[in-house]
């Protein structure tokens, strides 16, 4: 069967976006800094350098990133960015969130029979894969650290034991265990290295990694700094309680595994059932609108939203607190 003109316009253009979206998340991967190192980068390489760096970003790249960071989505993209540590500027992110849109609109819309709501599912869910990768990355991210936190307060006791100092046992900490904790304190140590004060610093790692285990230990370290005492020995008793509280989480996690997977598989498990069917077997889905758009529209919305309960429900019954 031959294609029409408008088929292969279809299929070369949802081409055309799939390796640019690819293409992008490649070269992100494949940085060796982030955003934040980069800049920081800047005031300790040597001005030519400095100079020759800047030179790289077209004029209209950073108008357009400096105008969408000042928005308040934008502040908020740059954080989840950061604390995912995605290489990204926020205007690449939005790019790289409409090449998805727009791609997956192209590619759905050709397998649905070119139908208006088949653009729809595409377009949706090419807008929110973006954000639920991210989100994954963020999740995966604060675990690995959560689970290195132990292990780091204890090289900075002996640190600080040994007769470091704070600055000097962070430095060790950045040098000596793996990432991703190794890259937050080293952001932190050349913070400080460019005069920003140590609590201050710790604040950024704190926005970085929203996690509660660390914030007990900066909250150690600001208490001891303006009231003084005996730093090793807090953060050694922090210690003892983070190590308890990963045993405790891990025994409820094994304990509510059920749970939370049972709300996965029945909230996912029906919306994934109706697109497979949308595309697979159009005729059968089309009786859902026998009686008109609206009428679809509400059995669809009810149904979404019970599902959207269910899953709050049986997620909120999972989430014991430590």
């Amino acid at each position: 069967m031959e294609l029409d003109t408008t088929t292969w316009f279809f299929i070369i253009a949802a081409v055309l976006l799939v390796i640019l979206l690819i293409a992008g998340i490649m070269m992100s991967s494949n940085s060796e800094r982030n955003l934040v190192e980069d800049r920081l980068g800047r005031y300790l390489e040597e001005e030519e350098q400095t100079l020759a760096d800047g030179d790289k970003e077209t004029v209209l790249g950073e108008w357009i990133n400096r105008r969408v960071e000042k928005s308040s989505r934008g502040d908020k993209v740059k954080d989840s960015l950061a604390r995912a540590d995605m290489k990204f500027q926020v205007a690449e992110y939005y790019a790289l969130v409409v090449i998805a849109t727009v791609g997956l609109s192209l590619i759905a819309g050709f397998f649905g029979g070119r139908n208006i709501i088949s653009f729809i599912i595409g377009a949706v869910i090419g807008a929110i894969l973006p954000g639920i990768y991210v989100s994954g990355q963020q999740r995966k991210r604060l675990a690995a650290f959560d689970d290195q936190l132990p292990d780091m307060i204890n090289l900075m006791v002996n640190g600080l034991r040994a007769g470091f100092s704070t600055m000097q046992a962070m430095e060790a900490v950045s040098k000596e265990l793996p990432a991703p904790i190794s890259d937050e304190f080293r952001r932190v140590v050349q913070e400080m290295q460019l005069g920003v004060p140590m609590g201050k610093g710790l604040d950024n790692l704190f926005r970085r990694i929203p996690s509660p285990d660390l914030d007990f230990m900066i909250t150690a370290i600001n208490v001891q700094r303006e009231v003084g005492g005996n730093l090793a020995e807090i953060l050694d008793t922090i210690s003892f309680t983070i190590r308890e509280r990963i045993r405790i989480k891990g025994e409820i996690q094994v304990l509510t595994s059920q749970v939370r997977a049972s709300a996965k598989i029945l909230s996912f498990v029906p919306i994934g059932l109706a697109i497979f069917l949308w595309f697979f077997n159009n005729d059968y889905m089309q009786n859902l609108f026998i009686r008109g758009v609206g009428c679809a529209a509400g059995i669809l919305g009810a149904g979404l939203v019970l599902i959207a309960l269910g899953y709050a429900i049986m997620m909120k019954i999972a989430a014991i607190e430590v």
